[in-house]
């Protein structure tokens, strides 16, 4: 069980991007195609964070061309290189799963005021 620990403080990322459900993100993602590596760009609505520790991860949802797009990323992959927060939500729950059944504007979320 120590060993776990070790590996897992090993592997986690010691600053960690503050944000929270609701925000509308733009996380860097390295892709990699055969033997080239590229940073690839995922902006998106975060309707969901789970779990704790290393396994923690976040989903982050767009709708690209009419059709919408969902995507889990683990908090401590080495893969997601960044994430930057384009703007804040203003949400009262704690996963925002109804937004797929939503259209048009009503699939928005309010914008904090600061």
């Amino acid at each position: 069980m120590d060993a776990l620990k070790t590996i897992s403080q090993g592997s986690e990322k010691s600053e960690l991007p503050a944000f929270e459900i609701g925000d509308t993100v733009r996380v860097d993602v390295n892709i990699r195609e055969g033997d080239r590596e590229r940073i690839q760009a995922f902006e998106g609505t975060v309707i969901a964070r789970k779990g704790s520790g290393i396994s923690e991860t976040f989903t982050i949802r767009r709708v690209s061309y009419g059709v919408g797009v969902e995507r889990v990323f683990p908090i401590h992959s080495p893969n997601v290189k960044g994430v930057k927060v384009i703007r804040r939500g203003n949400v009262r729950r704690a996963k925002l799963y109804f937004l797929r059944n939503r259209v048009g504007k009503a699939a928005k979320v309010k914008e904090q005021i600061q």
